[in-house]
Parts: structure tokens; C-alpha cells; sequence
């Protein structure tokens, strides 16, 4: 249970006994990382001490079959804990020993992803930003998929060095005054973001100023973050979108001793938890305790017919979401009949002939199965299903038999906007 008092905020952990210390349906021989909540040591213990402490709860450093590490993480600002490997067996044995408190197992949260700087008013040299000063001297804290250092948005034109408070250290491939931190929680690898997430997190957040930004010539302007002068600190949690909560527990470690003043982590589970029961409620708590502000995002699983679900939905967490998309690349086909269809454009290469060309539509190759067939030639084709990889490469396929233009037609609920891909044909998605 969490609780915070009016003089001053502090943890406190419960452990019912009827609770099973684990639920879920693993041999009971195999391994599993669990995340382990254990009483604090004595007050003036170092971190040194309470490493030790959390090695005294394992039957063994290394693991039997394998003679891996059982200790993954130790944690002493998030709360009194440890990530570790064991079996059902152990972890049993483990809760009957005095000082252990709670274990979960170590779950894989998933990656999320706005005319939000329109809505907040900022403009160069006016208003908002003006009155902020850019968030120069803030240090904005991103657990993610690590950073691409080499990003335009990430030159330090204008900022200042880092405060003296920040302790912090900085393992990109490139540092400066914009990017004062990043390192990597995960075991072999570096702070690189290979998956573009983090890159594409940071520089909402905080990229600087970018004149004549565009993609492929479509929408050109000046890029820029929310808070264009912070400092950014990247903590790498995650890999192929995938991010262990252990991990996650570990950055947020970091990053409180590292003195961030912002947390921003767009990633969260899909399924609901109470609070208690979430690892990362209890450890952002922690954060939050220590005057850090803690940003989520809400997720990515709405919106639905039927429901929709909103994650890192604790009290203390400032949580976003986007009521509304209104970025769409639109274009149209005009029918013989006077009527229009519109849709998202999903190629850069526009066409505004008012020539008329066949519409052909295939109840028996309606998910776009022209393969070899040159009859489609000069048409404009009609395709049903899901914008994927597969239907990408299946249009790619006909794209040498002439084909004026594709429509591509899906009537399933979706809050994510269909990519943009390179082709020589115009493309609608509707």
C-alpha cells in the first residue's frame, strides 16, 4: 500500500499472507526473473550494504543450470529491492525468510507514441517559451529505446552547460550540452536507439530548434521539442519494443541518483494492475517523493468500440494522452458521378489530373491479389484489408504492371495513422 502524509511522503509495504508469492504457470524448476521488495537494512547503510543485504535473500550468485547471475538489479532509491533469477521453489523459501516484504514477476511493457506546442501557444520569441526561458537548466530524464545522438534535433546551439547538480554520465557517441546522459540498463549492449522510439521521444521532449525540417519535402517548417534549451538524460530499457520492468526499475534508479528533474517514460503495460501490484507505480512513487515529476503516457489502445484502456493511471503520475489526431496527409479521388473519396495519402508523389481512369474492385482479389496480372494496367485498383507489411509488399509486386493508383480500404477501429512508404503510384488509405 502506498500513502502519502501531509508533513511528509513514505513507502509502506504489505504483504498478505493469503497473496501467492507467484502467479503464474512456470515449471516450477525453471528460471524467472522476479522483482523483490525486501525491508531496508539499517538507516546509514551504503550502497555497498545494501547490495549485500539483497544477495542474502538468494540460496547462490549464479544460477545452476546455466552459472548465469541471479542478481540483475539492486535498487535503493526506487524502493528496498532487487531483481533477481529463481525458481518457484526458491522464491518460496525466499518469502519465508525475515525482511522480504513482496516479489513480482518480471513483466515486458510495451513502447507508446499531438498539435500539442499549437495548443500550448509556444512560439519563438513570444509567449510561453519566453516566459520559460525554453526550459533552459531543466534535465528532462527519458527511459526509452536509447537516443541517436547524430539527430539534428539534438545540437546544443544555445543551451548551457549542464547544472552542477547533475551527476550524471553520458555514453553516446555523441554528448554535448543537449545530451548530458545516456547509458544503457541493458546487459551488452550500448545507449544507440535501434528502434527510433527514444530518438523520436526525446526530441518531442526536448529537441532543439531545426530549420527547413520535412519528410521527403511534406510538411516543412522548424522542428522543435516542447522544451527546446532542456538538457536530455536517455536511460535505455528497452529492445525490439520490448521492455522489461525490471529494466525500466533500474533506469529509474539511475535517474533519480543522477538528479533528473523531469521523468518522461512513453511505455506502460495493456493490462490493469493495482497499484500495489505495479512495480513501476510503486518506483515512479518514489521519484515522485523526491521532487522529480514523473510523465507517462496513457497508452496506445484507444479508442474502441467497446472500451478503451488507459494505463500509468496512478494518482501521483502526470499522465498524456492525444484527445484527437489532426495531422493527416489527405487526398481524393474524384468519381465519375460528381462524388469524392477521402482519405490519408500513404506516398509523397500527388497527382492532380482531372483524367478518368477504371476503378477495378475484386470480390476474389479484394486483398489486392493482382500478382502477374497485366490486365490492371491504367486502373485504379480497390484493395480490402489491414494497411500492413504484407499488403506493402503485395502492392509493391503489381507496381510494374502499370496501375494508376491504389485504394486501400479497412473498416477496422484504429487511433495509430497508417505509414508512409516509398512508391511510384499514389496510394489512399481510407
Amino acid at each position: 500500500m502506498l500513502y502519502q502524509s501531509f508533513s511528509e511522503k513514505k513507502l509502506c509495504y504489505i504483504n498478505p499472507v493469503a497473496t501467492s508469492v507467484h502467479q503464474n504457470t512456470t515449471k516450477p524448476t525453471a528460471y524467472r526473473a522476479y522483482i523483490v521488495l525486501v525491508k531496508p537494512p539499517h538507516s546509514n547503510a551504503n550502497e555497498d550494504a545494501h547490495r549485500q543485504w539483497h544477495k542474502s535473500f538468494l540460496p547462490s550468485s549464479l544460477t545452476g543450470e546455466s552459472n548465469e547471475s541471479r542478481l540483475l538489479h539492486s535498487y535503493t532509491e526506487v524502493f528496498s529491492g532487487f531483481a533477481a533469477r529463481l525458481t518457484n521453489a526458491e522464491l518460496d523459501a525466499m518469502a519465508k525468510k525475515p525482511g522480504f516484504v513482496r516479489a513480482f514477476p518480471d513483466q515486458t511493457l510495451q513502447l507508446m507514441i499531438t498539435h500539442t506546442p499549437e495548443f500550448l501557444g509556444l512560439r519563438n520569441g513570444t509567449g510561453f517559451w519566453n516566459q520559460a526561458g525554453y526550459g533552459k537548466g531543466v534535465i528532462i530524464g527519458l527511459l526509452d529505446s536509447g537516443i541517436y545522438a547524430a539527430h539534428p534535433s539534438f545540437n546544443d546551439h544555445g543551451v548551457p552547460p549542464p547544472p552542477a547538480r547533475w551527476k550524471g554520465s553520458c555514453e553516446a557517441a555523441r554528448c554535448n550540452n543537449k545530451i548530458i546522459g545516456a547509458k544503457s540498463l541493458i546487459a551488452g549492449d550500448d545507449s544507440g536507439d535501434g528502434d527510433g522510439h527514444g530518438t523520436h521521444t526525446s526530441s518531442i521532449a526536448a529537441g532543439n530548434f531545426v530549420a527547413g525540417a520535412s519528410y521527403h519535402g511534406v510538411g516543412t517548417g522548424t522542428a522543435a521539442g516542447i522544451a527546446p534549451g532542456a538538457h536530455i538524460a536517455m536511460y535505455k530499457v528497452c529492445v525490439a519494443r520490448r521492455c522489461k520492468q525490471s529494466a525500466v526499475l533500474a533506469g529509474l534508479e539511475e535517474a533519480i541518483k543522477d538528479g533528473v528533474d523531469v521523468l518522461s517514460l512513453s511505455l506502460g503495460r495493456e493490462t490493469i494492475a493495482s497499484f500495489d501490484h505495479d512495480p513501476i507505480a510503486i518506483g515512479t512513487f518514489s521519484a515522485i517523493s523526491k521532487g522529480i515529476l514523473v510523465v507517462c503516457a496513457a497508452g496506445n489502445s484507444g479508442p474502441h468500440r467497446y472500451r478503451c484502456f488507459i494505463g500509468n493511471d496512478a494518482q501521483w503520475l502526470l499522465t498524456v494522452a492525444a484527445g484527437s489526431m489532426g495531422r493527416s496527409f489527405g487526398v481524393s479521388i474524384h468519381l465519375a458521378n460528381g462524388k469524392s473519396i477521402h482519405g490519408e495519402a500513404l506516398t509523397q508523389k500527388a497527382s492532380t489530373s482531372s483524367k478518368l481512369h477504371p476503378l477495378l474492385y475484386s470480390e476474389e482479389r479484394r486483398y489486392c491479389n493482382y500478382d502477374g496480372d497485366s490486365s490492371i494496367a491504367g486502373k485504379i485498383l480497390l484493395c480490402e484489408d489491414n494497411f500492413s507489411k504484407v499488403q506493402q509488399s503485395k502492392i509493391r509486386n503489381i507496381m510494374s504492371s502499370g496501375v494508376v493508383s491504389v485504394v486501400c480500404c479497412s473498416t477496422t477501429e484504429s487511433a495509430a495513422t497508417p505509414p508512409f512508404f516509398r512508391l511510384p503510384t499514389p496510394v489512399l488509405y481510407r
